[in-house]
């Protein structure tokens, strides 16, 4: 197989940043379990730049090391060369797809599912009613035989909310209710694809936290999914595809923003993506639902929650975005509120994405450590800002015997009703 070194370029120059200290080793979550050298991020960016030198005579040998990776950004973080991992890791699996793409039905499905059903938000609403209606008639084993739900999310899934959970939200321009302090900031709230079906209700307190707090709020019809996952999977032009939709949908729109951690890292990279100035210029004015809010502040006071809270962060949002802070400020100002933080909270869960569908022993493993950590802090709730991130911790949670709601921040901010 030959590898097209012109793809292969940007991403081998990238590799020579690394010094081979190894601060990266302890927080990389498969070296954890692992203990594999290659399968580190010091230990893949050897074997990517040796398929870019052309010292690996068959690609594929590296590709379970690289498959095996969650792409959560811990190195990145802990790197004190500032190596942009995720970025390399990205161009080298898309070069080994288009290179040979993965055969199998794990593969076929992956690809079918990612673009065919998730990037169409029109079947994916079908989907979850066709798994909402498996459920009602307790044919929830029926949804995972006939392929509608992988067995591995059969395990991970909390059952389908009903419909009046799962509806979208309204497009067009929301105003804040009559006798609200206006706010001369308009902003847009791009509203996901997982996220609407399946956390519909975080959706809607997001967008009535921001209508308490005094802002005009935007939602675009024409917007799309977000593409992290296609990237995730090597189909970047897939991917862009979807970026450049949503860069036209926010065009008029100076600030876009988002309630998932992997959603809003992506869009924060459509730069790096495109390779436009127009993506660049999208890229740049997306932020995160507790980033916007505890630099604008809150002026509608949250109701009382007088219970103890355990706060996760989300990889892609303290590793891929840098946000840790503004979570925890806006918690804090939530009346009765006892704030805890558990143990290495910025480790990933092993959710990534549809890496726990993918790699379910390990990132079932890596999940049983992070339900591990939250119980040592007794928590009465469980809060973190990522899709995937609440389904696996509710998941390992639950098979611990832990019954501990987890919920998204944005949902303990909303004003007594």
């Amino acid at each position: 197989m030959v590898l097209s070194s012109e793809s292969l370029v940007e991403s081998y120059t990238r590799t020579l940043d690394c010094v081979h200290c190894g601060l990266c080793l302890p927080h990389c979550p498969t070296h954890q379990v692992l203990g594999v050298e290659a399968d580190s991020p010091r230990g893949r960016i050897y074997l990517m730049r040796a398929l870019a030198e052309g010292r690996i005579e068959e690609p594929e040998s590296i590709r379970p090391f690289l498959d095996r990776c969650l792409d959560c950004r811990a190195c990145e973080t802990a790197c004190p060369s500032g190596v942009r991992y995720g970025e390399i890791l990205e161009a080298t699996r898309a070069e080994l797809e288009r290179a040979q793409p993965k055969r199998g039905i794990a593969a076929w499905l992956t690809r079918t599912l990612l673009w065919h059903v998730v990037a169409n938000q029109r079947r994916l609403r079908l989907m979850f009613w066709l798994l909402r209606t498996s459920e009602v008639l307790g044919l929830r084993w029926l949804a995972t035989k006939l392929r509608l739900m992988p067995a591995s999310m059969a395990q991970i899934a909390p059952p389908v909310p009903p419909a009046s959970e799962r509806r979208p939200l309204r497009t067009g321009v929301h105003k804040p209710p009559p006798g609200t302090k206006l706010r001369d900031v308009r902003v847009a709230l791009f509203t996901g694809c997982v996220m609407e079906p399946m956390f519909g209700r975080v959706n809607r307190a997001t967008l009535t936290v921001l209508l308490a707090n005094g802002f005009e709020v935007h939602i675009p019809e024409s917007q799309r999914c977000c593409g992290a996952l296609l990237v995730h999977a090597g189909q970047p032009d897939r991917a862009r595809t979807l970026a450049n939709e949503n860069v036209r949908a926010f065009a008029d729109d100076d600030i876009v923003l988002n309630n998932s951690a992997g959603c809003g890292c992506a869009m924060k990279e459509y730069d790096h993506l495109l390779g436009t100035a127009d993506g660049k210029a999208f890229a740049a004015k997306c932020q995160d639902i507790s980033e916007f809010l505890a630099t604008e502040g809150l002026t509608a006071t949250p109701a009382e929650q007088p219970i103890r809270v355990a706060y996760d962060d989300p990889c892609h949002l303290c590793h891929g975005q840098g946000v840790t802070r503004q979570p925890r400020e806006l918690l804090q100002q939530v009346p009765g509120i006892d704030l805890v933080s558990p143990t290495k909270s910025d480790d990933c869960c092993g959710s990534a994405g549809i890496y726990n569908m993918l790699q379910p022993k390990l990132a079932a493993e890596i999940g049983r450590t992070k339900a591990a950590h939250l119980h040592e802090c007794a928590p009465d709730m469980i809060v973190t800002g990522n899709p995937g991130c609440m389904m696996q911790i509710d998941s390992h949670m639950r098979r611990s015997g832990h019954n501990v709601p987890v919920r998204h921040p944005i949902e303990l901010l909303l004003p007594p009703q």
